[in-house]
């Protein structure tokens, strides 16, 4: 199993997916894929995310394929069980550190205030999710986390754009960010998946640092 560092560093963006419809999960997936985007945050905000998951899991070679909204702890299980090699959560309690520690399944939390950063380090998380990034501070935040929290790396994901990402990822401590723009609801609904291709080519050329 991949590391969670190392799946951070795997693409500049993780794409954050909410599946409505499921078959549209495989060619979704592929087309992000193809365009350059490897890992992919399945999110359990509809029924079909853990179908969706396994689903990749099985028939998308090249996917790093994660869980998201993760927060109760018996969805870590169940997400490794259907393929997932790495979880998000918006938040980080202490039901959700047993159960990362006993699944194995390699978690990011969000966090959202210094405090929550030291908490989450202190159970032994040295990558997070800021989250909603945005709304905690975005780049000010970060740029002030790094000075007294230095050995802590962040994906910060809510309110980014393909616009404002470089200047996250411009941040000495972040390794990616997480962004819901890679799949449009209108091009899902329409299973434009040239559309996403070429919005997640543009994604996979951003650059960190």
């Amino acid at each position: 199993m991949m590391n969670l560092i190392d799946i951070m560093r795997a693409s500049p963006v993780i794409p954050v997916i909410a599946i409505d419809n499921p078959d549209h999960a495989v060619p979704m997936a592929r087309a992000l894929v193809e365009g350059g985007i490897r890992v992919l945050e399945i999110t359990l905000r509809t029924a079909h995310g853990l179908p969706a998951i396994r689903a990749i899991a099985g028939q998308v070679p090249g996917a790093i394929v994660g869980v998201g909204t993760l927060t109760q702890p018996e969805e870590l299980a169940a997400a490794r069980e259907a393929g997932a090699v790495f979880g998000v959560s918006p938040g980080l309690t202490p039901a959700l550190v047993a159960a990362a520690k006993t699944s194995g399944l390699p978690l990011l939390p969000g966090v959202m205030t210094p405090s929550e950063v030291m908490a989450a380090r202190d159970a032994g998380f040295r990558q997070l999710k800021l989250f909603p990034a945005v709304p905690a501070g975005g780049v000010g935040m970060l740029n002030a986390i790094a000075g007294p929290l230095p050995d802590v790396t962040f994906c910060p994901t809510g309110g980014i754009s393909q616009e404002t990402a470089p200047q996250f990822l411009a941040c000495k401590n972040v390794a990616c960010v997480g962004g819901s723009w890679l799949t449009p609801k209108d091009a899902m609904q329409a299973g434009d998946w040239d559309r996403i291709r070429e919005i997640a080519r543009a994604a996979a050329a951003l650059a960190v640092r």
